[in-house]
C-alpha cells in the first residue's frame, strides 16, 4: 500500500508510492540532449569565459580548478542596492553575484570522474568564494549548486562545472529548513540534523555510505527516487569553515556515490545542492541560536523523475522508491576511487 511520509525538518509529506515501486533498471536512461557546442572551459580556451576571480594552480603554473563570472548572470555586484514598494508589491535591485566553478581543465563532464585529489579542491574553491563574498554586506546567502545532464539543466556543454549565487535575500527553500530546524530545536534543544544522523546510524536502513566524519543516506522522506543526502557527522552550520583536512574525506565520500549513482542509474543527469547557514550579520531580534539548531548538508537528486501536474498543485511529491530499498541498492555497488 502506498506511503505518506512526513519530513521531520520541513513538515512536507511525501508519498512513497509503493504500487508503483520501481527498481534501478525501471529508470532507462535516454539521452535527450543535443549536439555539444564547443566548451570555453578547456585549457586553452580561458579567453573565452569572462574574468577569472580565483583560482588552485599546480606547481607550473597551470590551473586545476578556475572560477569566473557567468556569462549571462542572473544576479551582478555592481548593480545599485535598492527597496521599493509599490502597493502590495516589493522591489529589489538585482544585486548579487554569479560565478561558475570550471571543476578541471580536462573535458570531463561527470564530477564521479574526478580524482578526489582534484573534487577537494572544487570544494576549497567554494569556500574561498564564500569567504570573499561574506565580505559584501549587501549579500545574506549564497547557494552552490551542480547541474549534470542537459535533464538536469546542465546545458550544451559536457564540461564539469558548478555555479554560485549570492543573493541579497535569504532563499525559501533555505528559509524553511532554517525555521523547521529553529522549531526543532526550540523545542528538543538538540539540533534535528544530529538526531537524524544518530537515528540512521543506530538504524542503518537507509546510510549508504560512512567515511571519516561524514554519512551519505536516503532520507527518510525522499522527494525524488535514489535521492541522497550528504552530511558532517559532527555538527556544523557553515560548509566553507571545513578543513582542507575534512574536505578530502569529504571529496572522497562524494565520488564514491556519484559513481554508486552513475553505474547503478546508467549515468543520469543529476543535481546537487549545497545547502548552508546564512551569513550572520547581528541585529536586534536576531537569531540567536543558529550556530546550534542548523546543519550544512549536501542534497543530491538524480533526474530520474518529472514533477507534473499535482505535485505543482500541492506541494506533495511522489516517489515511486522506497528510500530503504534505494539505499540497499546504492550499498551493493561496489566502486573503487
Amino acid at each position: 500500500m502506498p506511503q505518506l511520509r512526513k519530513d521531520p525538518i520541513l513538515g512536507r509529506w511525501v508519498i512513497i508510492s509503493t504500487e508503483r515501486a520501481k527498481r534501478p533498471k525501471d529508470f532507462p536512461h535516454i539521452d535527450t540532449s543535443p549536439p555539444e557546442r564547443e566548451c570555453p572551459f578547456c585549457r586553452g580556451k580561458e579567453a573565452l569565459t569572462p574574468g577569472e576571480l580565483y583560482s588552485i594552480k599546480d606547481e607550473q603554473g597551470n590551473w586545476r580548478v578556475r572560477v569566473v563570472s557567468s556569462i549571462k548572470p542572473f544576479l551582478e555586484p555592481n548593480k545599485k542596492s535598492w527597496k521599493k514598494g509599490k502597493g502590495p508589491y516589493d522591489l529589489m535591485g538585482g544585486v548579487g553575484s554569479h560565478e561558475v566553478v570550471i571543476d578541471t581543465p580536462e573535458h570531463i563532464a561527470n564530477m564521479a570522474d574526478l580524482e578526489v585529489g582534484n573534487i577537494r579542491e572544487v570544494f576549497w574553491a567554494y569556500c574561498e568564494r564564500i569567504r570573499a563574498l561574506q565580505e559584501d554586506m549587501r549579500i545574506k546567502y549564497v547557494l552552490i549548486f551542480k547541474n549534470y545532464g542537459w535533464d538536469a539543466g546542465g546545458g550544451r556543454v559536457r564540461h564539469s562545472r558548478s555555479q554560485i549565487i549570492a543573493t541579497p535575500v535569504n532563499l525559501k527553500r533555505v528559509k524553511e529548513e532554517l525555521e523547521g530546524a529553529k522549531f526543532y530545536y526550540d523545542y528538543h534543544e538538540r539540533c534535528v540534523f544530529c538526531d537524524l544522523i544518530r537515528q540512521e546510524l543506530k538504524e542503518q536502513e537507509r546510510v549508504v555510505l560512512e567515511e571519516d566524519g561524514f554519512v551519505a543516506l536516503v532520507p527518510f522522506a525522499p522527494r525524488f527516487p535514489f535521492e541522497v543526502w550528504v552530511l558532517p557527522k559532527e555538527h556544523s552550520p557553515d560548509f566553507y569553515k571545513t578543513s582542507w583536512e575534512d574536505l578530502f574525506s569529504l571529496a572522497s565520500l562524494l565520488k564514491k556515490v556519484l559513481l554508486k549513482i552513475k553505474i547503478l542509474l546508467d549515468d543520469p543527469s543529476y543535481n546537487y545542492i549545497i545547502h548552508t547557514a546564512p551569513f550572520r550579520r547581528p541585529y536586534p531580534g536576531y537569531w540567536s541560536t543558529i550556530e546550534e539548531d542548523y546543519h550544512w548538508h549536501i542534497e543530491i537528486t538524480p533526474r530520474l523523475t518529472q514533477v507534473a501536474g499535482f505535485e505543482w498543485g500541492t506541494g506533495f511529491y511522489i516517489c515511486p522508491t522506497l528510500p530503504e530499498e534505494a539505499a540497499k541498492f546504492l550499498r551493493e555497488v561496489e566502486v573503487r576511487v
